[in-house]
């Protein structure tokens, strides 16, 4: 699914102003917002690409502080799937210079992450999709090391590509908040296979100068501002973990924060990367909801 989504980019690349590039190698890098311009759409289609085409994935416009910002909107009834075992960006690149996370299906070819195990899944399939957001486009080194592992030949290989500060990466950001609340329920020891349906909303920051500011941004716009709703099967005594803690114990745009840590993300609590409100809808019991959002934060996290 997520190769069909792959092929409708190239066939569109001129409507979505991204590039294709066919390396050495034959490995194929799409462009999503280094050295073209992106969009929202391309974002969308981005998205849906990190979640093997197993989520729907929407824009629409909404308000932060008063002000019209475009929200991306996702929804999913394949939650272990498309949030854990292919949105997620569970793969760090590191190969000669080149240094980026990489999330989409090409995960599962791997399935070397406890998740996988959990989930019961791995894949097996003659081409590879792996995102890869990075401050530099993917050079053949990366193309292979990629091909190596997910046992695949090199001109198998499609990597979409992306940096955090560019309009691609903000919506493809805002797309994460369900993701987020599903990881952070699997870390708390929840069975991701009682997770039934997962939706979720978030603005879209806006474009920074700079990958760090690009970074906080959006972890401004999920922990103040984004909203998830799970469907699910059982019982949980840690389900008040899920909403992110940001508002109640730092309340102030996470440039800020990460300043005040170095930018050491080790220094920083987990329960903080999450979903700004949780709600949890046990099917045959209790409906709860976790958090809120930060109107005044978030719009100074926007410069509104």
């Amino acid at each position: 699914m997520a190769l069909e989504l792959v092929e409708e980019a190239i066939e569109f690349a001129d409507e979505l102003s991204i590039t294709i590039t066919e390396l050495d190698n034959g490995a194929t890098v799409l462009d999503f917002g280094h050295d073209v311009a992106g969009g929202i759409e391309a974002g969308l289609l981005l998205a849906e690409i990190q979640t093997a085409g197993l989520a729907t994935i929407q824009n629409r416009l909404d308000e932060v502080a008063g002000a019209p910002i475009p929200h991306i909107d996702v929804t999913t009834d394949r939650p272990a799937l498309a949030l854990l075992c292919a949105q997620k960006a569970g793969w760090e690149i590191d190969i000669e210079g080149f240094d980026g996370l990489a999330s989409g299906p090409g995960r599962a070819l791997l399935a070397d992450e406890d998740i996988f195990t959990r989930v019961g899944y791995d894949d097996e399939f003659d081409f590879a999709v792996l995102a890869v957001e990075s401050d530099d486009l993917p050079h053949e080194a990366v193309a292979e090391r990629v091909a190596n592992r997910t046992g695949v030949e090199p001109n198998a290989v499609f990597l979409p590509t992306f940096p955090s500060a560019s309009l691609s990466g903000s919506v493809t950001a805002a797309a994460r908040a369900a993701e987020l609340a599903t990881v952070r329920l699997a870390d708390l020891g929840y069975d991701p296979l009682d997770i039934r349906s997962v939706s979720a909303n978030a603005p879209v920051a806006p474009v920074a100068g700079e990958e760090a500011s690009a970074i906080a941004l959006a972890n401004d716009a999920l922990a103040y501002g984004g909203r998830v709703h799970l469907t699910v099967d059982e019982e949980f005594e840690r389900f008040d973990e899920l909403a992110s803690v940001a508002d109640d114990e730092y309340d102030t745009p996470f440039e800020a924060i990460l300043d005040g840590v170095d930018w050491d993300f080790t220094g920083l609590p987990d329960e903080l990367f999450a979903p700004a409100q949780v709600t949890v809808d046990v099917q045959g019991g209790p409906i709860n909801s976790f958090g809120e959002t930060s109107e005044d934060v978030l719009g100074d996290a926007f410069g509104l």
